[in-house]
Order: structure tokens, then sequence, then C-alpha cells
């Protein structure tokens, strides 16, 4: 190492210790000495950090450069620098250039260092994705100067947030799955919920809504504001069976309630988000991981949904394209709603006995018989003879439970142990979704929308730091390995 290496550190540092062992600080409280030393102790670490890489620059020698198209670069220089904002301050980094006209420079030390594109620095990039992820952008650019002392705008933190969603896809492709036993359900299961968009990032017949309010000043009786584009939600998880009755999920009694057998637990628990991709692209999203982690088909596959008939069409199409079989079950807690609604065609708002009414049909439906409850529905509109306002929520009800009869049967998958609720997807579309996206005042750009999903199922799937060791090695091979020939960056010995 060369006398003059890290002078400038050394001399950051005996000034901090000259600072403690002096007057003026032997006055402070800790709280001070913690503010001072920070700020100090900052600039101690970004000295060593420019004195190391000011180092390497020293230690460069030169070497055979070829670009990947075979070109090579025969004259050299020395000297060129560029900028390298860090979680410690900014810094200089001085490399050789190796040059030939029409050609781009290249700089081997930057791929040793793996340099970014931009100004800012890998490190900056985590802050900005771990911060802008958790909360708002404003939030994140606190964040990271109360943390690191260095200020970014706004909108360099949803950069930087932006690009370091880019490898979320590739990552799952090649990432290796948990490992289950042979007996382990998968369950498969999306839903959507809206975000609300900018202008430019609304799908066509959004857009068109939205520009077209029947009245300038408010909504009308029906009228939806038309700024909100459908985030698409998925998971994939397994459970262990656990065989339950119909008693386990409405006990009739105390004694039932207490013996009742809990549901059966999820694990291995994996979600994905996207506003730029519909629901169609999210199910295959959701089939790739289950093949992932059944790629025999081995195992029982099932999805729980909500209802909805494209959902529904969907996974029957996923399914048969695959050759897999998969047993398709309605969200017990939605039948519960349209019950819910069904009864007030027959008690008064807040009646008592409404309860006593859904429990009842609630327990036949569980029985497996929904069509039956359908049936009793429509007689007893029929010889009460409510008028046709009043019956629309019991004729809904029996719509529903005839056309959906298909997927309800409870029996078959309580006996096998299945989970019956769609709580696992309702909750990664509350957490993943509008905890983040639904911000008061919040107007989302599409890709900035669709970067920072991504980077929260990264976190709820405990993936984020695995990612971004792999995401890191891709922005290695894009920037830097792409541009020589074969691929290798050539190294001074």
């Amino acid at each position: 190492m060369r006398p003059e290496a890290f002078a400038a550190a050394r001399e950051q540092f005996a000034t901090i210790l000259g600072w403690l062992d002096g007057d003026a600080s032997s006055g402070l409280d800790h709280a001070e000495l913690e503010g001072q030393l920070d700020v100090a102790g900052r600039e101690l670490l970004r000295l060593l950090l420019q004195d190391h890489v000011d180092l390497r620059a020293v230690r460069e020698g030169r070497v055979e450069v070829a670009g990947a198209d075979g070109s090579h670069r025969t004259r050299v220089e020395t000297g060129h620098t560029r900028a390298l904002g860090t979680i410690f301050g900014e810094i200089t980094v001085t490399r050789i250039a190796y040059r030939e006209p029409g050609q781009a420079n290249l700089h081997p030390a930057d791929a040793a260092l793996n340099l970014p594109v931009e100004k800012h620095s890998h490190g900056l990039r985590q802050l900005a994705a771990i911060e802008s992820s958790r909360g708002s952008f404003d939030g994140a650019v606190e964040a990271i100067e109360r943390s690191t002392g260095q200020h970014l705008g706004k909108r360099q933190v949803e950069d930087l947030a932006n690009r370091a969603a880019i490898d979320f896809d590739a990552f799952y492709t090649q990432h290796k799955p948990p490992s289950s036993d042979a007996d382990d359900i998968l369950v498969l299961s999306c839903d959507g919920k809206g975000v609300v968009m900018r202008p430019d990032a609304l799908r066509p017949a959004t857009a068109k809504a939205a520009a077209n309010p029947k009245l300038a000043t408010r909504l009308s009786k029906g009228e939806k504001r038309n700024r909100k584009r459908m985030a698409e939600v998925g998971a994939v998880y397994d459970i262990t069976p656990v065989s339950r009755c119909p008693a386990d999920i409405l006990p009739g009694n105390d004694t039932q309630r207490r013996d009742a057998t809990a549901a059966p637990v999820a694990r291995n628990k994996w979600l994905t988000a996207s506003v730029v991709n519909d629901a169609a692209t999210v199910v295959t999203t959701i089939f790739d991981e289950a093949d992932r982690r059944d790629p025999d088909h081995a195992r029982s596959w099932i999805a729980l949904v909500d209802g909805n008939v494209h959902q529904i069409q969907r996974i029957k199409a996923e399914a048969k394209d695959r050759d897999i079989t998969v047993e398709i079950i309605i969200d017990f807690v939605h039948v519960l709603e349209y019950l819910w609604k069904a009864a007030w065609s027959f008690h008064r708002e807040g009646d008592p006995a409404a309860e006593a009414w859904v429990r009842k049909h609630a327990q036949t439906i569980l029985d497996g018989h929904p069509t039956r409850v359908a049936g009793a529905l429509r007689r007893a509109a029929t010889l009460t003879n409510l008028d046709p306002g009043r019956r629309e929520n019991a004729d809904k009800c029996a719509t529903y439970l005839t056309n959906k009869r298909a997927f309800l049967d409870y029996p078959t998958a309580l006996e096998r142990g299945w989970p019956i609720a769609t709580g696992i997807i309702e909750g990664a579309c509350r957490h993943l979704v509008k905890d983040r996206m639904d911000l008061t005042g919040a107007r989302w750009g599409l890709h900035g929308a669709e970067a920072i999903l991504k980077l929260r199922a990264l976190r709820c799937n405990g993936d984020f730091a695995t990612y971004w060791t792999w995401h890191l090695s891709q922005e290695q091979q894009r920037i830097h390995r792409s541009r020589y020939l074969n691929g290798s960056v050539p190294r001074a010995a």
C-alpha cells in the first residue's frame, strides 16, 4: 500500500479522535454526541470509500479489451471520472477508458465495481426500494435522509424503485420453490383491487368514461369516478389437509364451538400482483408458480375464488391447457354475503331473527344442498307476495346458488381437508395493494404502480434479500458483461 493511501480518511479519523478527547465534546450529553458522531462518522466512511476507489485507480493496469462485436479498443486514456452517489455521500470514481472511433467507451473498472447506469449507488437503490414499498415516496425521501444523511428527490426515489423491480418475473422463473409434503394441498387464488391512476394510465374504456361524465360538477346516480385501474392479485400456497364437518364452520352450540376443528393453516405463501397485466395473465402466472412446486402434478390442486365468472373461466382454460385437474371452490364467506342480502327481503333491517334465518340456510348449503336453499327462497318470496324491489336480493341469491352449485360442494371440500374461504387472497389485496396504493391523494402512473406492487410482493414473500443479490448479478450482466466479447470482462493482473 502506498504511503499516501487513505490519507484523507486517516486525517478525518484523527480529527474525530481529537474532538472526542478535547474540551469541545466533554460537556455534551449523549444525544448531542450521537448526532455529531453520526455526521462525522458518515464523512469518515465516505472518505474511506473514496480513498479505496482512488487506490484501485492507481493500481489499475492496462489490458486487452474487445467489445461484444469483437472490435478491439486500441486507444487507452487514463483519468476518466464519473460521480457515484452512495449511502455515505458522493464520491468520484477514476478509471481507464478504452476507446475506438465510432464505438462506445469501455471501462473494465466499472464492471469490477458493478457500477450502475444512474448516478446513485445500488445501496441507495436498495433503500429506495425498501422505503418506497413500505410507505409514500415522500416518506421514503425522509427515511433515506434520516438513515444516511443523503437527500434524494422524490422523482429520483421513484426512478430508483422502478429500476429495482425490473427482474421480478425472471427471478421467480429460476427461483427454487419451497419444499412440501406429497400429501399437501396446493391452493391457487386470485382477486382484484382498484388503484386510483393518472388519466394516462387508465385502460381505454375507463379513460373514455372518465372523460365523458354525465354531469360536469357531480356524479349521477350509479356513476363511478372512473379513476381506477384494476390491480390483479394472485396467491399460491400449501396446506396440510385437515378434515372438518359443517359443525366446525357453523357450530350450533357451545360444545360444538369448543370442540371445533381449526381450519388448515397456509404455508409457503407466494403472492404476485400486477396493474399492467390482466386477470388472464395473472392466472397464468399463478399456474406457473404451482407448476414449479408440483411439476409432476402429483398433488391435489384447488382454486379458491369469489365467484367471478371471468376468473372461473380463466382457471378452467388454464387447467385444460396444462392437462391438470383443478377443483374450484367458491368462498363460503362470499355465499354468506348473498344470504345476508337476501335476509333483508324477508326481515326488517336489524331484526335479530335474520341471523337465525341466515344460519339455517347456510347450514343447508354446507350440507351440500344449495339448490334446495335457492328453491326455498323463491317459494318464500312468492308466498309472501313480495314486490319486485323487495324480492330482488332474494332472487339474486337464488340465481347465484343455482348457477354456482358446481363450485359449492362443501361436504367434499371439508371431508378432504380443503379450505373454503379466500382469506389469504383478500388479505393480500388489502396489504399488498390497498395499504400502500390507496394512500390519500395518491395518483399512480402505470410503471410506478407496477414496480411498487412487485417490490411489496417480494417483501411479503420473504424473498427480497435473495432477490436483491440476484438482481445485482443481473445488473452486472446487463450493464457490463454484455458489452464485452464472450461476456468476459478483462481484469488487470
